[in-house]
């Protein structure tokens, strides 16, 4: 295990794999962008930003969940595609809290592994939850109900989603700075690996009726939980 993480390590601290997964990261989000503008106008609001975030955070692999699950042109939408969406939007919040968290509790406080993983956790359950009850409150639901009904959609995948991405994250950056590529390039890595880890949680809610999940991409509106 100790060879493995050393091998890990030493390909993540390489400045020339940040510079590609970057460049791989702007390159898949502006092709989101294009095709969003272009081919998918219907898609907007919450849900485009949800697209390109997903892309910016992990790449290649969140254009191909976008031309897999997010297009009005997939021919036929299924529990799994909507799963995907659903993740993706769990995801997009969670990503941008997990980001800040690390870097306030790694690069402004120095905090050790606890703190780390309490607030990263902190700053990715309440930007991924926010995400869930803002919506709902645009389309008349009272807060209280909305709070209610995210919590119960929402926690099973935020807490999986983080408790594998921080987890990553702390064994790989192996206390790394925000001046030093490993600490990005661990971000990076660990943000895709909760992804994915989030993913069959989502499909069993939906599946049990926990979550709606997100609409189909031709539709004005994607309502649901996500």
């Amino acid at each position: 295990m100790d060879d493995l993480q050393t091998s890990i390590n030493t390909f993540l601290s390489d400045p020339a794999t940040l510079w590609i997964w970057a460049t791989l990261n702007v390159v898949s989000t502006l092709v989101v962008w294009i095709d969003l503008a272009r081919f998918n106008p219907q898609t907007h609001g919450l849900m485009r930003w949800v697209w390109l975030l997903t892309a910016l955070y992990s790449g290649p692999i969140g254009l191909a969940v976008y031309y897999y699950s997010g297009r009005r042109q997939i021919a036929r939408d299924s529990l799994w595609r909507r799963s995907f969406r659903s993740v993706a939007h769990c995801y997009s919040g969670c990503g941008a809290g997990e980001i800040i968290g690390l870097l306030l509790a790694v690069g402004v406080l120095a905090l050790g592994n606890l703190g780390v993983s309490l607030m990263t956790f902190t700053f990715a359950y309440v930007l991924g939850f926010g995400l869930t009850v803002g919506p709902l409150m645009a389309d008349g639901v009272p807060f209280r109900t909305a709070v209610r009904d995210s919590f119960v959609a929402e926690t099973a995948s935020i807490t999986v989603m983080e408790v594998t991405a921080i987890g990553i994250d702390l064994w790989l950056s192996a206390g790394a700075g925000p001046s030093e590529p490993l600490f990005w390039t661990s971000m990076i890595f660990s943000l895709s690996a909760g992804f994915f880890a989030a993913y069959p949680v989502n499909v069993w809610l939906i599946h049990a009726g926990v979550k709606s999940g997100m609409g189909h991409p031709g539709e004005a509106h994607h309502h649901g939980h996500g």
